[in-house]
């Protein structure tokens, strides 16, 4: 599949207990965390890459976390590629329950080859 710009990727996942701020000690409540939101947002948007046969590194996340969801919740996100330039591709994410939306931003990730990324931390 090629990549082109516009196009998007979809996740969803039930929100449990291990997803709590109280869970990820972001927070003292028993509600969805951000960094489990950002995890999600994340997901979307790797696996649009994998989909157009890319392996891919994040590099910078802006997101606002705008409303709180339970235990039990379906939150979905979208990834929806916003620009590319050479091996730079930023996307705009947003992450919704039932009731609306409860997080939007900015994430960029870098296409790499995954062996020559690695070789290059040891």
């Amino acid at each position: 599949m090629e990549l082109k710009t516009g196009q998007e990727y979809s996740v969803e996942h039930t929100v449990s207990e291990n997803d709590t701020a109280l869970a990820h000690k972001s927070g003292g409540l028993a509600v969805y965390a951000t960094p489990a939101m950002a995890a999600l947002m994340e997901e979307a948007a790797y696996l649009l890459l994998r989909e157009c046969g890319f392996e891919s590194v994040g590099t910078q996340l802006d997101i606002s976390h705008t409303r709180a969801c339970l235990c039990g919740a379906v939150v979905k996100a979208v990834a929806k590629v916003a620009g590319i330039e050479g091996r730079k591709v930023t996307f705009r994410v947003e992450a919704c329950d039932s009731k609306g939306p409860i997080g939007e931003g900015d994430h960029t990730r870098y296409v790499i080859d995954p062996e020559k990324f690695m070789s290059k931390l040891q």
